[in-house]
């Protein structure tokens, strides 16, 4: 495994990580979750992100229950939560958002569901309309002096808003955030590349990337259909097959074109996928999401990968997408 730091931070993590989004008390029970934080730990994975929405909290402690009956040092791993969207289906006023009270009470719930004394991530979901950026700074600062949170940061939250979080923590002496969790991967690119382009230089923002295979398109498993037991297939994510699979077809027509890059380098497309985003030197972990072991297996290899992507085959890259790599 290699370790990155987690931005201008001294945290190093692994970058492979490995993620409880959609999978954790859906697709993934107990018996399988024990196996893949396992698998995952044993070879080199040091952080392990999680949310308070996954699942309504059972994501947590899902993940929570099996780290203690694993018995993981606490000290040899990471673990994240995030705070925005609510712990229920229905959520009351002060149940969601990034107000003092909510992100307080947030923090809390999600320490007793992951069964830890303190989190080492903790990010705010995304931006709150209805909440003072300063208020929300102040209340992670709070819980970094607090000693319950390590380090604090966003999640698909604009480079201006992220700015403005620096800006008021430097004017108030507050701890700013350290870290952001953007969406990443070959057919989402953009903010990543462009919007954040100055924040990695100018505050040292390191980046823990989601959905490094976007959702599984990138596998090439859903090019002649959905299968019943894929992610996309699940019960509960006809959003999220909606949102991957009706763009007129564009993001499976890329995901067509790539699959000769890969095979031409002897290489599954997801490998391909996950070694292209490892390649970024911006990238400080990427979030594995896998729900067999088979999966996550194969997975972990992509970090054997990423040599394999030489200036050449970044251009082939590059011509199928229609951009210039940063």
């Amino acid at each position: 495994m290699e370790y990155r730091r987690l931005g201008s931070t001294g945290l190093k993590v692994s970058a492979l990580s490995y993620g409880a989004w959609v999978t954790f008390g859906r697709q993934v029970g107990r018996t399988q979750a024990r196996e893949l934080i396992a698998l995952a730990y044993d070879r080199g994975v040091n952080f392990f992100d999680n949310a308070e929405t996954y699942n309504a909290g059972d994501a947590e402690r899902l993940m929570g229950d099996v780290i203690a009956d694993l018995r993981l040092p606490r000290d040899a791993y990471t673990v994240s939560s995030k705070v925005y969207f609510g712990a229920v289906t229905d959520p009351k006023p002060t149940q969601r958002g990034l107000s003092r009270k909510h992100v307080f009470d947030a923090c809390h719930q999600a320490l007793q569901r992951l069964r830890v004394d303190y989190l080492d991530l903790y990010f705010c979901h995304r931006a709150d309309p209805d909440t003072p950026i300063l208020e929300t700074v102040l209340a992670m600062d709070a819980l970094v002096r607090q000693g319950k949170v390590m380090y604090w940061g966003t999640s698909e939250w604009t480079a201006v808003q992220i700015e403005e979080a620096h800006r008021v923590a430097r004017e108030h002496h507050l701890i700013a955030p350290s870290m952001e969790q953007p969406q990443y991967n070959l057919l989402h690119r953009e903010r990543f590349e462009r919007e954040y382009a100055p924040l990695y230089e100018r505050y040292g923002m390191g980046t823990t990337i989601w959905s490094p295979l976007a959702s599984g398109l990138l596998t090439g498993k859903y090019n002649d259909g959905v299968p019943d037991d894929s992610r996309l297939g699940q019960p509960g994510n006809a959003w999220l097959r909606d949102e991957k699979l009706e763009n007129d077809g564009t993001w499976l027509h890329t995901v067509r074109a790539l699959a000769p890059i890969a095979a031409d380098l002897g290489l599954p497309l997801a490998t391909m996928s996950l070694a292209w985003c490892l390649k970024n030197p911006h990238v400080s972990t990427v979030i594995l999401g896998a729900s067999r072991t088979s999966q996550l297996e194969a997975n972990l290899g992509a970090l054997d990968a990423v040599s394999l992507l030489d200036d050449d085959v970044m251009r082939r890259i590059d011509g199928v997408l229609g951009q210039r790599s940063p």
